[in-house]
């Protein structure tokens, strides 16, 4: 099984290929995903996209909660997104955003709160579903991923500010700004 690919490995910035077979191939590469996104804990995983398995397909597997399935998303194509923002819906300060790929640092990125989307299944099934709040959030991100695109870039476009984990003077661990010259 492969490990998660990290920065700046160049497979993490370039558009991922269309899955054109549906055979035992994508079958085993799904389930080495699903073992790689289970097995992520500092950060826990809650998506994890075909770049970022060494993987150079359009595919993302979501995992938004403990209790939920893991969902597995093949060719995806946002067809529609809300005019809600996720920023605005938030009330709680420390809803940031970070990456398997980019496992110290986080920042705040402003999502669309609703999105329709157009995926295969794992037969090449094409389904449309409409998703919200957070399992949205973890779509765009995914769907940025298979498009070259890393959750940095909508940050540094947002003009958001960035964020490491650090310790405070006790040792417990905190978030602190991450400024960049």
């Amino acid at each position: 099984m492969h490990s998660i690919v990290q920065l700046p490995d160049p497979i993490l910035t370039t558009p991922a290929k269309d899955v054109t077979f549906f055979d035992k191939k994508l079958h085993t590469m799904i389930a080495d995903m699903k073992t790689m996104l289970l097995s992520a804990k500092n950060p826990k995983g809650v998506g994890l996209a075909g770049p970022q398995a060494g993987f150079p397909y359009r595919i993302f597997l979501i995992k938004p909660t403990d209790k939920k399935d893991i969902r597995v998303f093949i060719n995806p194509q946002i067809l529609s997104v809300s005019e809600e923002m996720t920023q605005e819906e938030q009330k709680e300060e420390n809803k940031l955003e970070g990456c398997l790929s980019i496992p110290t640092i986080w920042g705040k990125v402003n999502r669309h709160q609703a999105l329709t989307l157009r995926y295969q299944d794992e037969q090449g099934v094409v389904h449309e579903e409409e998703f919200s709040g957070f399992p949205a959030t973890i779509i765009q991100h995914e769907t940025d991923h298979v498009n070259g695109i890393l959750f940095t870039h909508r940050v540094i476009e947002q003009k958001g500010k960035f964020f490491q984990i650090a310790k405070d003077e006790k040792g417990k661990e905190v978030l602190e700004e991450l400024l960049l010259t």
